[in-house]
């Protein structure tokens, strides 16, 4: 694209709307276009508190968009992803891409007959702490995920895998790289018609295994990523950015050590203070105009809901789900 400002919008002002319009229309090298929503008078407060512009309609925005960030409901995510894509614009979805497969496989096919960026909005990505981490892995083999969270009725029209493990299932893929063999999983629901609380447990094909827990009826916020490789232990607090990376001293076997901090050194783990979802958006800014290449393209965010979708289904097929009345 040419060097000036890119043109942007964003669809879907709701929880994580507002704040993809907020961090977009201070955004260096951005032209702010606006906002649509299907709720005109949420449309109207935002676009007040915002000091922008809300279009009265989902085209009247993208006549004036080179690229538009879309947060509807997951279930709206490829029928309004389809539209943005099938007019050339470029689009940031968030998680999960779509509420199927089928619907994932659709824009990423668009995306790539109408040669535009489609980015999937995995923010976990750019968290501080895996940032941190970055430099020190080296084919990590054991994960253990916990994403618990109190219950809010936004997110309930899925399941808590599609609405908060999403995010881990991501990072365990991006981590790991290498294909999954098994997933053995076990959920129930509680406070919604779906699955509310859910464990899963993955087999990858180079002998890595993931442990992962996602709730949202907890009493408290939590989200830890412990990780052990050969070479030392992760412990890493996604919620706060912050990590401590446990490496093993060279030739430990043969320090006659008796205590454990004779065999290991303590690594605080450090990167640059930055609001996650400034960095998503700068990505996709950085990638519209071809100047790197996509963080989470569609194809990975497409993975990320293939395997969540084979959670669901070792959930449907477990023992506690056929015990269920």
């Amino acid at each position: 694209m040419g060097g000036g400002p890119l043109r942007v919008g964003v669809v879907g002002t709701g929880a994580l709307g507002f704040h993809h319009a907020r961090v977009l229309r201070r955004m260096p090298g951005v032209e702010f276009a606006g906002i649509y929503d299907i709720n005109p008078t949420r449309a109207a407060h935002v676009a007040g508190q915002l000091e922008t512009t809300a279009h009265p309609s989902l085209a009247a925005l993208l006549d004036r968009v080179d690229a538009a960030t879309v947060a509807v409901p997951t279930p709206a995510h490829a029928a309004v992803g389809l539209a943005v894509l099938e007019r050339g614009i470029a689009l940031l979805v968030e998680k999960p891409v779509a509420d199927s497969v089928a619907g994932a496989e659709q824009l990423v096919r668009a995306a790539a007959e109408q040669g535009v960026v489609l980015q999937v909005g995995h923010v976990e990505r750019f968290n501080r702490a895996v940032r941190a981490a970055a430099p020190y892995l080296d084919e990590p083999r054991f994960l253990q995920i916990d994403r618990l969270a109190p219950f809010q009725a936004r997110g309930t029209d899925v399941a808590v895998i599609l609405d908060l493990m999403i995010h881990d299932l991501d990072l365990v893929l991006e981590l790991v790289r290498a294909e999954v063999a098994d997933v053995r999983a076990t959920g129930v629901p509680l406070l919604s018609p779906h699955v509310d609380i859910a464990n899963a447990r993955l087999e990858f094909a180079n002998g890595a295994i993931a442990n992962l827990t996602a709730s949202r009826v907890s009493r408290d916020r939590s989200r830890k990523l412990r990780m052990f490789q050969s070479s030392g232990y992760f412990s890493l607090d996604l919620a706060q950015g912050t990590g401590d990376f446990y490496r093993l001293r060279p030739g430990w076997q043969t320090l006659g050590a008796t205590r454990l901090e004779q065999i290991v050194e303590h690594v605080r783990l450090e990167a640059p203070e930055a609001e996650p979802l400034r960095l998503e958006l700068e990505s996709f800014v950085r990638a519209v105009r071809g100047e790197e290449e996509v963080v989470v393209s569609g194809s990975a965010g497409a993975l990320a809901l293939t395997l969540a979708c084979r959670v669901v289904d070792a959930i449907q097929a477990s023992p506690l789900a056929a015990a269920r009345p």
